[in-house]
């Protein structure tokens, strides 16, 4: 495959036309290298480990979901040179899908809601409100990571869930009024869990958007790379 008809193949999976206002400059091809695409990794993060081996594994494309040029750059230092060098030495394209994906059919957050299992999907501004038949110790599970939990959550028959900072208070309103019984995203502000209308459950960033990119990795016969966080749980 070309990078041309790689690039159509992507704008039907995640159109440019539904990212956020803030990212619209911020997605598609960032990094340019070789012409045609034989072997595509993807990772929900551009670090030096992923991009690393996915040159052992003689990648043509890397897909991300976070830019590694997220703001304007002035200088070529430190990490941001390292994964540039690497990339570049590869002729190793990059290529990020960021809100796009974000709100597409089919992608972070329809990935999310399958993966606890959610039915009789209602659909936010950004995220996903559905039935759901996991009690909280389920959907630990099934998240694999540490909670935190704000509010006396009472039940949990209907949830809502937005990959990535979604505990924003326009995006808790949301959740509330479609029937939502408690919300589950991560990065809470303490000024928002304040006036957080309904029970919030915060789970780590990576937990909720890597199943999007395991996802479509599967779906695309893509080579996914998994590189959480270095974390634990300290009690």
């Amino acid at each position: 495959m070309n990078i041309s008809a790689f690039l159509s193949l992507m704008e039907e999976i995640a159109p440019t036309e539904r990212a956020e206002e803030f990212d619209s400059d911020k997605i598609g091809l960032v990094v340019e290298g070789k012409e045609e695409i034989n072997q595509i990794c993807a990772a929900l993060d551009p670090t030096q480990n992923v991009i690393e081996a996915a040159a052992a594994l003689q990648a043509d494309m890397l897909v991300v979901h976070h830019t590694p040029l997220f703001t304007p750059v002035t200088r070529i230092t430190g990490q941001t040179a390292r994964i540039l060098r690497t990339l570049l030495s590869n002729e190793m394209n990059l290529f990020v899908m960021h809100t796009n994906f974000d709100h597409a059919d089919g992608g972070i957050n329809d990935a999310l809601a399958d993966l606890i299992g959610l039915s009789n999907r209602s659909r936010m501004s950004l995220g996903i409100v559905g039935d759901c038949g996991l009690n909280l110790k389920e959907i630990l599970e099934k998240l694999g990571c540490g909670l935190r939990i704000y509010g006396t959550i009472e039940k949990t028959s209907r949830i809502a869930v937005v990959g990535g900072s979604g505990f924003r208070p326009e995006l808790m309103q949301e959740a509330l009024d479609l029937g939502a019984d408690v919300l589950i995203s991560s990065e809470m502000k303490h000024s928002n869990a304040r006036i957080a209308p309904l029970p919030c459950i915060e789970a780590t960033h990576y937990s909720l958007e890597s199943p999007g990119i395991k996802d479509i990795s599967r779906r695309m016969g893509w080579t996914y790379i998994d590189d959480p966080p270095e974390s634990c749980i300290f009690i």
